[in-house]
């Protein structure tokens, strides 16, 4: 019993582990160089972001355990569905420093648009494992989806700050 509880934390803060990394190195270019991007009228308050990643990360970690227990831990029948799961969520933390750190708008555009396509993979891929898992996921791809959307008005809105820090 223990030990479940173990891997019930574990599974729920790894995703934080990459979201709070991303932050902290990136923190200092969001009030520099974010602030001063054109963004839609519709962008979210940047108060909303850690509120809505926490939500959304303890969502999907939780998630993750779920089809990771119902499966039997890391068995072969695992291996894709949380191989997919492992997947977005790497392009999910890599999604800051292309955009914060690099200011890399077109590799954040294709990072996230991967991201989308991998992380609506691993909804399909656990609803036949596990419905309440796949069900947890529902509020990030909305907030993918916003997110995707967001990425491509300020890279459009924005042609001087494409290219990049190195160019």
């Amino acid at each position: 019993q223990g030990r479940m509880w173990a891997y019930t934390v574990g599974f729920t803060v790894l995703p934080h582990v990459g979201g709070f990394l991303g932050w902290f190195i990136n923190r200092k270019e969001i009030p520099v160089w974010y602030e001063k991007l054109k963004k839609p009228a519709w962008c979210p308050s940047r108060k909303i972001f850690p509120v809505a990643w926490t939500v959304l990360y303890t969502g999907m970690g939780y998630a993750s355990y779920l089809v990771w227990n119902d499966l039997g831990g890391c068995s072969s029948k695992a291996v894709v569905p949380l191989g997919l799961y492992g997947a977005q969520l790497a392009l999910n933390w890599a999604w800051p420093p292309f955009f914060f750190g690099s200011h890399n708008m077109k590799m954040a555009l294709i990072d996230i648009l991967c991201l989308d396509g991998l992380a609506i993979g691993t909804v399909c891929s656990w609803y036949r494992i596990n419905k309440v898992a796949a069900l947890l996921m529902v509020p990030y791809l909305g907030w993918l989806a916003m997110a995707t959307c967001l990425t491509i008005r300020i890279w459009k809105e924005n042609p001087e700050a494409k290219a990049g820090k190195s160019e």
